[in-house]
This record gives structure tokens, sequence and C-alpha cells, in this order.
């Protein structure tokens, strides 16, 4: 089949929620996997198409409009390599893959990761992966977040949950373990954009996209908090900016996070504990989504991972030592 009579790699409407704001942003909340640049290059090129039209980056939108995207050939230098590396699937089927990511595994390849990344495992897994965009991955772990996420194994699949993403239907909740004591759970509604120096860094900023974050408190320990967390939305790095916004930075966090304070009277053994874990105290509870070709609601969850159960026992511990458990 030639390129121009391909069948398009993406096609989704535009979600409703969008209207008035300008195609590039409704784009990029679409296609999260690529950048607003490459995006716009597409829509300049042809490949990437509103209504079968390519309108200026900067148009409004309705809302409703369909946006077709043939991604064009990549050369073969740049394609990603399948890698023997281990996956620890919760379930497969013909158009899903859902899986627990360990903390440390980077998701695709990127400055500084050129390799040893998920995207990598999931084409050694099944090479028909390799067609679509990162190898089938609709959402983001950071590296040093553990848990679950859902990967399309279809162009179609692909498609519906990234528009599911956009409309709010995936339901995704983390636990964390924050620095200080918080008296109640609550809600962040505070807009994030990229940090206007720190290009690598996200930032609540007015100017920035909606971010809303719930979250609730499940224990207190002397000095910290175990809370449960649901986006609403799915910014970069949403629940780590939010809750350093609020003064309750992540444990181990050392993009957002503070200086480790170890709590006066504390043991060696619980000192020890704390400068031990040497990543953002986040972990990737639950996922619930309606099924891309079921229709089916199907929801999994991926138990906490040994370090980050023992940083919970170190806490426990520490917090009866001292009268507080």
């Amino acid at each position: 089949m030639s390129a121009n009579c391909r069948a398009p790699d993406f096609e989704a409407p535009i979600p409703e929620e969008f209207y008035g704001a300008r195609l590039d942003r409704a784009l990029a909340a679409m296609l999260p996997d690529y950048s607003r640049s490459r995006l716009q290059s597409w829509l300049a090129n042809g490949a990437l198409t509103v209504d079968g039209e390519n309108p200026p980056a900067k148009t409004k939108v309705a809302g409703g409009e369909t946006v077709r995207l043939t991604v064009p050939s990549e050369p073969d230098d740049a394609r990603v390599v399948a890698e023997p590396i281990t996956l620890n699937i919760i379930h497969e089927d013909a158009a899903i893959i859902v899986l627990d990511k360990p903390a440390g595994l980077v998701m695709h390849p990127g400055a500084g990761n050129p390799d040893g990344t998920l995207q990598n495992a999931l084409i050694h897994h099944d090479e028909s992966l390799a067609a679509l965009p990162r190898a089938g991955i609709v959402h983001r772990l950071d590296k040093d977040t553990s848990g679950i996420l859902v990967v399309a194994k279809t162009f179609a699949a692909h498609a519906k949950l990234v528009a599911d993403l956009a409309e709010r239907t995936v339901k995704r909740e983390y636990e964390a373990v924050a620095v200080g004591v918080m008296t109640a759970g609550g809600h962040v509604d505070a807009p994030i954009d990229r940090h206007p120096v720190d290009r690598k860094r996200m930032a609540v900023r007015e100017s920035g996209r909606e971010a809303i974050t719930h979250y609730r408190v499940i224990d207190r320990y002397r000095a910290h908090t175990h809370v449960r967390c649901r986006l609403e939305t799915g910014r970069t790095h949403q629940i780590r900016v939010h809750l350093a916004h609020i003064r309750f930075p992540l444990l181990g966090d050392a993009t957002y996070g503070r200086r480790l304070a170890v709590p006066r009277d504390s043991s060696d053994a619980f000192a020890t504990a704390l400068r031990g874990f040497r990543r953002q105290a986040l972990h990737a509870r639950r996922l619930g989504l309606n099924h891309p070709v079921t229709g089916e609601y199907m929801s999994w969850s991926a138990p906490r991972p040994d370090d980050f159960e023992q940083l919970l026992a170190a806490l426990a511990a520490d917090a009866q030592a001292h009268g507080d458990g």
C-alpha cells in the first residue's frame, strides 16, 4: 500500500472539552507521544489533517473535528531495536497489554537512554508493536515511578485509549509518601506547564494546562504521610509537582523535593532506611478503563514493590517507637 492510500495510524475526534482552544494544544493532548513542533510539522506537510484539511496551528477548535495522522516512515537508523528485557505482564489480549513497570526502567529511548527501555522490551515481546507510535505506549510513568500502565497493540486501540485519556474515562490511582504530616485529604487544581527557566522541569503556571489531582490520607507518621492520589488529568510529573506545590513534596524526589530531613531521635536503622530510598516514593497502584474493543470496564492493580513496602514498614516502626503508632 502506498503512503498516500495507507490507513491512518491515528484517527479520533477532538474532545468537546477543547472548545475554543488552539488546535496545537488539542493535538498535543490527543497525541502526547509527539512534540508540538513535530505535530506542527506534520500538520504543515499533510501527514496530519483536521477534517481532511491542514489549518494553522493557532486555529481555534470547536470540538468534534476528526483528526487523522499518518506517521511518516522513519529512516532505518532511527528505528528502535528489540531487546530481551523481562516484562511483568498482568493482562494481555489482542488489543492491549497491561504491565507492572519496575522503578528504574525508562519508557522509551531518548537523550542519555539510547536503549534498555520499555519500548525496546515491548518490540522484543511482540515485533508488530514496532509499527505503532512508541510501540503502543499510551501513557507514561517517570523512570523512577513504579507501577501499572497500558500499552495498545493496534492502531485502533491506541487511538481509542488516547481519546479516552483525553475524555478522562481512564482511572489512574497512585500511592505516594509525602514529606510532612497532612491534616486531611483534598485536591489540587493548579495548571501545569514547563518551568520558565529549567525546561526539564514542570511547574505550576497560570498559563499552563489544566491539572487536577485528588489525594487522601492513608497513614500519618512522625514527619511523613502515606497518601493515595487519583489523577483527573494526566500532565507530566503531575503528582510530584502538585504535592510539592502544596508543600508536601514526595520523599526521595530529587527534582521537586527538598533536602532529606531525618526526624529528631531517629534510630540509625530508620535514618538509613530514609537515606537509602533513592527515588520518588510514587507507585501507580490501580488502572481502570473501558476495553477499546469490547467496551467492557476492566481494572487491574499492581502490588507495591519491595522497596516501597520496606519504606512503609520503617515509617510505621519509627512512629510506634515514638508513641505515634
